[in-house]
This record gives structure tokens, C-alpha cells and sequence, in this order.
């Protein structure tokens, strides 16, 4: 299967220990993940988001490191994780 890459739009929410990632939402094209990071950024509750891109083969599972579009508000530095 040929590779594939997907744009996400991730919200950061406030919890005991600072913040923690929110539910993530997929999203059709990177424009479309920053405007969507955007308007998760200023939900209540929320303390900021990200859109990022994930290249790989969905068949075998294997993806490369995300790919950061664009950041807002109070995210983590290290999203290493994502």
C-alpha cells in the first residue's frame, strides 16, 4: 500500500499536572488541522492545541515522527510523543 499522511488536530486540556493532550481529531488537509487547532485552542477548558502530520503505511503500521504544523496557546515543548 502507498504511503499516506495524516493532519491531526490535537487540544491540550488542563488537568492536576499542567496540561494533557485532548481527544484528537483527524482532519482532511493541513490547512484544515490549523484551523481546527485553532478553534480547540480557545474552547473553555482547553489550554491550547496543535496541528501535526504523520506520514506511513497504514497496512504495516509504520509511520515517521510527526511532523508539527503549527502550535497554540500553552502546549508542551516535547511533543515527542506524538
Amino acid at each position: 500500500m502507498a504511503e499516506v499522511t495524516y493532519y491531526v488536530a490535537l487540544p491540550f486540556v488542563f488537568s492536576d499536572d499542567g496540561v494533557a493532550p485532548g481527544e484528537a481529531t483527524e482532519c482532511f488537509s493541513a490547512n484544515a488541522a490549523v484551523m481546527r487547532a485553532e478553534a480547540l485552542a480557545r474552547k473553555p477548558g482547553h489550554a491550547g492545541a496543535v496541528a501535526f502530520s504523520r506520514s506511513g503505511d497504514p497496512a504495516t503500521g509504520d509511520f515517521g515522527d510527526a511532523k508539527l504544523i503549527r502550535k497554540f496557546g500553552d502546549v508542551p515543548d516535547d511533543l515527542s510523543a506524538l
